[in-house]
């Protein structure tokens, strides 16, 4: 397995180790529940060290990113930062991705998942429009910091006001003798942010997070906390909510979609799905009885029929109560619809809901 700047911290810190997609990782450390609670309470840390980094430069970066992504790149300017998505030729996603504008028009980072950082690189590069396109991941190690408290956290640590920069911006500057990159982004509807940290300073970071966080309540958050805060937000996971395969309008995620200020890959085929009516839409739902739905259970509709998949589910955390997302046909997806949902073989009843579960 390969490991994270970070993975002796973890191992010292009583995290316990798993295999997440062939990396080392703490899956949790003191419980999921009391870490999840902590960072809608107060401030957690998560290793994302095993995320990957694309760099884009040159006169062609921008070209190439924006016939490689679907929103509109040319809008960013210095230090402003993209939800995005890579799709493929035949309507599906390679991955979905965070684009750092670092100089406009030239240098760009651009954030993939760990699972899909080879095949990322391998797609970016092969439909290359000319720019200098080259793997930073193992330069950079990366520490979200989220939770009400964290950007108090942050103005501490980083000798500047975090808590000033607009949602979605990027800033660089420096930690002891290392290069950081500070983006107010995130993955757990908190505020904070990721913070890009030249490999070998990492632990450094980590050691002064926690030390200068002690009276903000600040902890290490583990895999399992992570997907749960995701859950109640609704975000989407790469495997679970979207793959090779999906459309990106079936998936909520047709905000990010910008087919009216440019062409880019798949286009046709993505914007020819919506035209001609989408059949599936992804919603989130609640059990009205006693169950915890899982990816992959089936959906049926009160009359037996087939209607859709789980793709992610939980017991939330923050609600005390299983919530899940799905993938279902588009006449069951309006909010109030009750359906059956295939509980290891029971049938148990469900009900579409307005969705983040959690508002923040």
């Amino acid at each position: 397995m390969k490991k994270t700047p970070l993975a002796e911290t973890h191992e010292k810190s009583g995290g316990r180790m798993v295999d997440f997609a062939g990396w080392y990782m703490p899956v949790q450390y003191t419980g999921l529940r009391e870490e999840h609670d902590n960072v809608r309470k107060n401030v957690g840390l998560f290793d994302v060290s095993h995320m990957g980094e694309v760099r884009v430069k040159g006169p062609k970066a921008l070209e190439t990113l924006e016939w490689l992504t679907t929103n509109d790149v040319s809008k960013l300017n210095d230090g402003e930062a993209q939800y995005s998505l890579l799709p493929n030729d035949q309507g599906g996603l390679v991955d979905d991705i965070i684009v750092y504008c670092l100089t406009k028009n030239s240098d760009y980072l651009v954030c993939v998942n760990a699972s899909n950082k080879d095949k990322d690189f391998a797609w970016m590069t092969k439909h290359n429009k000319g720019a200098d396109i080259t793997d930073e991941s193992d330069m950079w190690g990366q520490i979200a910091i989220q939770g009400p408290k964290a950007l108090e956290l942050c103005d501490r640590v980083f000798g500047f006001k975090v808590s000033e920069m607009k949602s979605f911006t990027v800033k660089t500057g420096q930690f002891q003798n290392y290069k950081i990159m500070v983006a107010t982004t995130g993955y757990t509807g908190e505020k904070g942010c990721e913070v890009f940290v030249e490999a070998a300073g990492t632990p450094a970071l980590w050691k002064a997070l926690m030390e200068q966080g002690k009276d903000l309540g600040v902890a290490p958050i583990g895999l399992g906390a992570r997907d749960t805060l995701r859950t109640e937000m609704k975000y989407s996971l790469y495997g679970h909510e979207i793959d090779d395969t999906t459309n990106p309008y079936s998936a909520g995620l047709g905000w990010v979609i910008k087919p009216a200020k440019k062409d880019f890959m798949g286009k046709s085929i993505i914007v020819g799905k919506k035209e001609a009516g989408l059949t599936q839409n992804l919603v989130g739902f609640k059990m009205l009885e006693k169950g915890i739905p899982r990816q992959g259970y089936a959906l049926f509709s009160f009359d037996n029929k087939e209607i859709g998949k789980v793709t992610s589910g939980t017991h939330s955390p923050t609600l005390d109560e299983p919530i899940g997302i799905a993938f279902i046909d588009a006449a069951y997806a309006k909010e109030g619809t009750e359906f059956h949902l295939d509980v290891r073989g029971r049938r148990v009843k469900a009900v579409v809901c307005k969705t983040p579960f959690v508002t923040k």
